[in-house]
């Protein structure tokens, strides 16, 4: 298993590991702060310093348990210390963009009541699709205002990590139409908006709305009957 330490501090920028794992997937370290996709936020990305060469980190994912980093260079040996530096620009971007998108869901969730059915996000912007039946300028621009008004409240963001079955004892906890946590998970991290969002969520997030910014609704499209798309940005 690599421990997870962007679940532990989502604002540590280097850190210090150890090579576990080589192979034609990437490098597997003891421990790392490169989030490895997942719930609409990409991948981190970044560089492995080595004694006598730097690796660039262009992807990671996660599979069963083990951090793998797709890295460009020679391929190091197992047991070889590295120090991890995070493109921290591109990850804090992500991690303004994905608060952003759950303040939106938790606002519509709140005063409207519609579910989510998809979303994705890059850096500085992101698009989140939601169970209206119609969706007009005036509309919109009463979400836009919403939002911000939650932006410039400074909520704190918490997370959490809790037994599968407390976790679901929460109302309300997953606000996608299908339920996309795996059975096999047996613990749930939970990212909470203070009075606002409580939400199953593995990525990770700012420590307070106002680090967020100012969000843009720049775009809202159909995208089925009862299917609508809001895309939003957020300032640089």
């Amino acid at each position: 298993m690599t421990k997870a330490l962007y679940h532990e501090d989502a604002y540590i920028k280097t850190f210090q590991a150890t090579i576990k794992q080589v192979g034609e997937s990437g490098i597997v370290l003891d421990q790392s702060a490169f989030y490895p996709g997942g719930g609409g936020q990409p991948s981190d990305r970044g560089v492995l310093k080595l004694a006598t060469a730097e690796l660039r980190i262009s992807k990671v994912r996660r599979n069963e348990g083990l951090v793998w980093h797709q890295f460009e260079g020679e391929a190091p040996e197992v047991g070889e210390e590295v120090e991890g530096i995070l493109d921290w620009e591109r990850r804090y971007q992500l991690m303004r963009v994905h608060t952003a998108m759950h303040i939106l869901c938790g606002v519509i969730w709140r005063d409207y009541g519609a579910s989510v059915t998809g979303g994705n996000m890059e850096p500085l912007r992101g698009r989140m699709d939601f169970e209206f039946e119609t969706m007009q300028k005036e509309l919109v621009h009463e979400i836009e205002e919403k939002i911000n008004l939650e932006v410039a409240e400074g909520r704190d963001v918490k997370t959490a990590i809790l037994p599968r079955d407390e976790a679901f004892e929460i109302p309300d906890l997953i606000r996608t139409k299908i339920n996309l946590l795996p059975k096999g998970i047996q613990e749930v991290r939970i990212v909470e908006i203070e009075g606002l969002d409580l939400q199953a969520d593995g990525g990770t997030h700012v420590a307070n709305t106002s680090e967020v910014g100012r969000i843009r609704i720049v775009d809202y499209k159909s995208k089925g009957a009862i299917n609508k798309r809001l895309v939003v940005e957020l300032e640089a």
